[in-house]
């Protein structure tokens, strides 16, 4: 029996009020087992994979083309309302289970994009509508350069040149 075993029934024994407290304590404290018994396997099974220096390689070279993918895909997403800037995380949150400068990487992305954003809030209406225009404008020209407006033109009879991308 741990020390921490003795003070739960010690205190469980002190009144209902206490059980209560102690009960909340130990669903809390269960919580955290569960969290730690997957981190402990999580970490066992990548020390399998690492065993065997072939299966260690196809698994990072996995990962990195992984998170590279996803990484790819927010850095598209991001001008675009939606998602955008939680997909970048996801791809350097893959990255980084493997690779440390992703992890130095996504600590600093994360901190300077925290940074941005309380930095933006606290702007006047005039700076966040300069945003807006600046992110409009990515967007249509994207949108332009995939050959969107001539795509759609053509659904409606428009067949105006300057409508066809350059690409």
């Amino acid at each position: 029996m741990t020390s921490d075993d003795a003070r739960t029934e010690q205190k469980s024994s002190d009144s209902v009020k206490s059980s209560d407290s102690v009960k909340s304590r130990d669903d809390d404290r269960s919580g955290d087992g569960v969290l730690d018994r997957l981190a402990e396997r999580r970490r066992q099974v990548r020390a399998r994979i690492a065993s065997n220096p072939t299966v260690d390689l196809v698994y990072r070279i996995a990962v990195a083309v992984v998170g590279v993918l996803v990484l790819g895909v927010g850095i598209v997403l991001v001008p675009y309302p939606g998602p955008g800037w939680v997909v970048v995380f996801a791809g350097l949150g893959i990255l980084a289970s493997e690779f440390t400068w992703a992890h130095r990487l996504l600590k600093f992305a994360r901190r300077y994009y925290e940074r941005f954003m309380d930095w933006f809030s606290r702007q006047s209406l005039v700076v966040k509508g300069v945003g807006v225009l600046l992110t409009t404008a990515v967007v249509l020209a994207t949108l332009w350069l995939l050959g969107t407006f001539s795509l759609a033109g053509g659904w409606f009879g428009l067949e105006w040149s300057w409508l066809a991308s350059p690409l």
